[in-house]
C-alpha cells in the first residue's frame, strides 16, 4: 500500500470536524501543532476513530493522545498500514 499523505489526512480532518473555519489546511501544516490548528483532544481521536475505519489501520487511545501535528500522525499511520 503507498504511503498516506498529508492532502489525504486534510480530508479526515475536515470530515472529523474539528477544524476551526479560520483555520487554513492548505498550507503546509505536517510540522504545526493540533492546537494552533484550533483542534483539541477530542478532535484528534475523532480523527484517529476515522483512520481506523476508512484506512484500516489501528490507533489505540494512547497513541492518538500522543499525536501533536499531522506528521506525527502520518508517521504512524505510514508504519503501520497494511498491519492489524
Amino acid at each position: 500500500m503507498a504511503d498516506r499523505t498529508l492532502d489525504e489526512l486534510r480530508d479526515l480532518m475536515v470530515a472529523s470536524g474539528g477544524v476551526d473555519e479560520e483555520v487554513d489546511l492548505s498550507d503546509d501544516i505536517l510540522d504545526t501543532t493540533f492546537t494552533d490548528l484550533s483542534y483539541d483532544s477530542l478532535a484528534v481521536l475523532e480523527l484517529a476513530g476515522r483512520i481506523e475505519r476508512e484506512w484500516d489501520v489501528v490507533v489505540p487511545d494512547e497513541a492518538a493522545a500522543d499525536f501533536q501535528t499531522p506528521r506525527m500522525v502520518l508517521d504512524y499511520v505510514n508504519e503501520r498500514a497494511g498491519v492489524n
